[in-house]
């Protein structure tokens, strides 16, 4: 396996390599642009590469849905870091290109949410199609396929293009989160600010199903930071559901939790404890600390040894 190599959604200039950039370990590795988030994190299951960077959520738009669906199918990956990165959108144009002239639009899927009521207000009639990539969006706007693209405002270095206009975005503090994908391994140490994903797979559908995975972390404690559904495949109304919560795997409350789920989940795919990129640590409630959990196993020794 090439630990010494990183690979990210590309292509130059997305804001998926500006958020690798952050990393400090990136300075000593090679970085290397993959086409989409698959390409990205299967280069990390075949050893070509150590680590993927690859955005998983958006505070605009929600979930990235490839992404999550990678790391909940083909063979596992753990995630061991999060990025998060402010974003503003730039207009970028071929030199000489007007707001006038621009007739055609390009960018992710995922820009077009955090754009939408700018180009209502200001290019209303351009006709907007998805490209792969922010960047991607950039390199077709040089090959002229299209008049203008909504990436970084660094991508415009790399492809010869204008920033027409900058700090594009509807919505303030748009902020995208990025994991690093590894293969398994044993989580880092915990921090006291972590985070733990997981997905899980409902055993069948019945009333309560989804209630019974939810007390599962109610009970314990723990506060859950996000939950999705995605679709299995196997039907309608089959879902697996893409979970985070705060703290470590090595936290009682968060492993016995996660012990709960096993039990009444037929499958459940641990994606790894990792620091939370914000520092922030979590409210631990009453009755839900490592001490609280020891203090009560000591006491069910005592009652079983007739000491209680």
């Amino acid at each position: 396996m090439s630990a010494s190599r990183y690979t990210y959604l590309g292509p130059e200039g997305t804001f998926t390599e500006a958020a690798l950039r952050t990393l400090p370990e990136a300075a000593t590795r090679e970085l290397m642009p993959m086409v989409s988030v698959p390409a990205a994190l299967d280069a990390v299951r075949n050893g070509e590469a150590g680590g993927a960077l690859v955005p998983i959520e958006n505070s605009v738009e929600g979930g990235v849905t490839a992404t999550l669906d990678e790391l909940a199918t083909g063979a596992p990956l753990m995630i061991y870091r999060e990025v998060l990165l402010p974003i503003a959108f730039a207009l970028l144009v071929r030199p000489g290109v007007k707001l006038s002239d621009v007739k055609t639009v390009t960018g992710h899927p995922v820009a077009q949410p955090q754009v939408r009521k700018w180009l209502a207000a200001n290019l209303p009639d351009a006709l907007w199609e998805s490209s792969a990539s922010n960047a991607d969006g950039a390199r077709l706007v040089q090959e002229g396929r299209y008049d203008a693209a909504f990436a970084g405002e660094f991508a415009a270095v790399t492809y010869g293009l204008h920033p027409l206009v900058t700090e594009i975005h509807d919505a303030q503090n748009a902020t995208t989160r990025f994991v690093l994908a590894g293969r398994p391994a044993r989580p880092a140490a915990r921090t006291g600010a972590d985070k733990t994903s997981v997905v899980i797979w409902l055993g069948d559908d019945h009333p309560g199903a989804l209630l019974e995975l939810l007390q599962e972390y109610a009970a314990r404690g723990v506060n859950m930071m996000r939950i999705e559904s995605r679709p299995t495949g196997q039907g309608i109304g089959r879902y697996c559901f893409s979970i985070d919560c705060e703290g470590h795997i090595t936290d009682r409350r968060v492993g016995e939790a996660l012990m709960g789920l096993k039990r009444i989940c037929p499958q459940l795919r641990f994606l790894g404890s990792y620091p939370r990129a914000d520092k922030v640590r979590p409210e631990v409630r009453v009755g839900t600390s490592d001490v609280a959990f020891t203090e009560a196993s000591d006491w069910l020794t005592r009652c079983l040894d007739g000491r209680s």
